[in-house]
């Protein structure tokens, strides 16, 4: 459990660690209360958001918590399975808008180099992210396995489309 004070003014101190918190994949449990799984992998977002308060002048609390009961542990486990779920079903929307830009251009017959960067670059953008949430889901959201199948769907219709590019450029 982190309790986090930063002062109000000046607020960017207060944006950048909540940003942080997010970017950890910590669960806002209230005004200043967020948890995070005592896993390594979120030892360095916990030790980037004590920094960040500290430049605000602020402080973090840490502390070790559990629940009472099991009920109480198996429902901070779902809400931290739920915003991973969330944060699944926002990847795989990302996947759908990468594989419509696919389409979208064999459809046109955009077969550039410039274009297939674009692409390489945006599958790369959904693999860092893709690794990112794999990372903070220490539960095992079920649509885990779906965003695995949608990631390497994307890669083939890149490849697809990498092989289009260079016949294209070679037919010239």
């Amino acid at each position: 459990m982190l309790v986090v004070r930063v002062p109000a003014e000046p607020s960017r101190h207060r944006v950048a660690v909540w940003r942080e918190l997010r970017r950890a994949g910590a669960l806002s449990l209230g005004q200043g209360v967020w948890a995070v799984p005592d896993a390594p992998v979120f030892a360095d977002g916990v030790a980037r958001v004590i920094e960040l308060a500290g430049r605000g002048d602020g402080e973090v609390l840490v502390l070790d918590a559990a629940g009472r009961a099991e009920p109480d542990a198996a429902r901070l486990e779902a809400l931290f399975t739920a915003e991973r779920t969330d944060e699944w079903a926002e990847f795989l929307a990302d996947c759908g808008k990468f594989d419509a830009e696919i389409d979208k251009e064999i459809r046109v017959g955009k077969f550039t180099m410039a274009e297939l960067e674009e692409e390489e670059q945006s599958l790369e953008r959904l693999r860092r992210w893709h690794r990112d949430i794999k990372a903070r889901d220490v539960f095992g959201a079920p649509a885990s396995a779906d965003a695995d199948e949608r990631l390497e769907h994307c890669a083939g219709r890149l490849a697809e489309y990498t092989d289009r590019v260079f016949r294209a450029l070679h037919q010239m």
